[in-house]
């Protein structure tokens, strides 16, 4: 039997004499300091109130500390009496029922909007388009004041139009506010108001996009419209559809401001979302170390939707 032996290494070749070595890369230190501003201003306005917020829920910190500056440090207890609170429990169970109600209708209606939109003639796409800016646009506190105005009781334009139709009898004097379903229906429509024209303008951008060739493949093949919106042009929105969905559930169940300036979390805090749970505790009660400890749950249950949102979209461009 033939033993093979294996062919001889070339000989390593030697830098010539008197040629200089190669210079190390220099880091450079230009990019540095051309990010070093804005990273200051991220660490100021972002990172120093999160690193205080979090020692802040392991004090004491009331209305005491804010005058004196004295409190005391509790270790976990701010977050043992946190979840032992039924009070906590149904203000989440309130925020995940009413975000899902916010998600769903904003979601849906954002749909139909976009879908509308590809359907119209040019002239009113640009009239449409105009108005859905410009609600997006107005401020949502200035948007929830003229809010309360139309539901005023004895003036308010909705209870007039409502009367007038002679469906639910005479709601000149109702106050909306009053009632807890009532509450949430005025709430719902504002925040799903506000939320439409982001929805609608984005998944009509990405509408768009899709190419028309596969709509009419699938009408020749005898598909309704319906089927084609929801065999083809889903299909091309769910990673768009997907987006605007995780951001929306962020933003729904961060509500505050119109729940407080519609209702203040009533009647009988049957409209207190964690957001007003927490401002209520920490600038009611002057609870504030439990305030923050509401603030740290609040933030980790959004820091979870992100992970998921982020891990769902990666999947979802690898899919296509």
């Amino acid at each position: 039997m033939a033993v093979t032996t294996a062919p001889p290494l070339p000989p390593r070749q030697h830098a010539p004499e008197g040629s200089a070595p190669r210079p190390r890369k220099k880091r450079q230190l230009a990019p540095l300091w051309l990010l070093s501003p804005a990273g200051i201003v991220l660490l100021v306005v972002m990172v120093a109130p999160i690193v205080f917020l979090v020692f802040t829920s392991f004090t004491n910190y009331d209305q005491r500390s804010l005058f004196t500056g004295a409190y005391e440090s509790v270790g976990l207890q701010q977050y043992v009496t946190l979840f032992t609170d039924s009070d906590f429990w149904w203000s989440l169970l309130r925020t995940v029922l009413f975000t899902v109600a916010m998600v769903a209708g904003s979601v849906v209606i954002g749909m139909g909007v976009s879908h509308l939109l590809t359907r119209i003639h040019t002239s009113m796409r640009y009239v449409v388009t105009v108005v859905l800016i410009f609600a997006w646009a107005m401020p949502n506190v200035a948007s929830s004041l003229v809010w309360n105005w139309l539901f005023q009781p004895g003036y308010g334009v909705v209870n007039w139009m409502l009367t007038q139709l002679r469906v639910f009898g005479d709601m000149t004097d109702t106050q909306w506010s009053n009632d807890p379903l009532l509450s949430y229906t005025s709430i719902w429509m504002l925040i799903v108001w506000q939320a439409v024209p982001f929805i609608a303008l984005t998944l009509y951008a990405a509408e768009t996009q899709v190419s028309p060739e596969y709509k009419e493949a699938a009408r020749l093949d005898g598909a309704g419209e319906w089927r084609v919106y929801r065999d083809v042009t889903l299909q091309f929105l769910k990673p768009t559809l997907l987006l605007v969905t995780i951001l929306s559930i962020i933003w729904d169940y961060n509500v505050f401001n119109q729940i407080w300036l519609v209702s203040q979390g009533g009647p009988d805090d049957a409209t207190s979302t964690l957001g007003v749970f927490m401002y209520k505790t920490a600038f009611v009660g002057f609870e504030i170390g439990q305030g923050a400890a509401i603030s740290v749950v609040t933030t980790l249950l959004l820091l979870g939707l992100t992970a998921f949102y982020i891990r769902n979209l990666i999947r979802s461009g690898e899919d296509l």
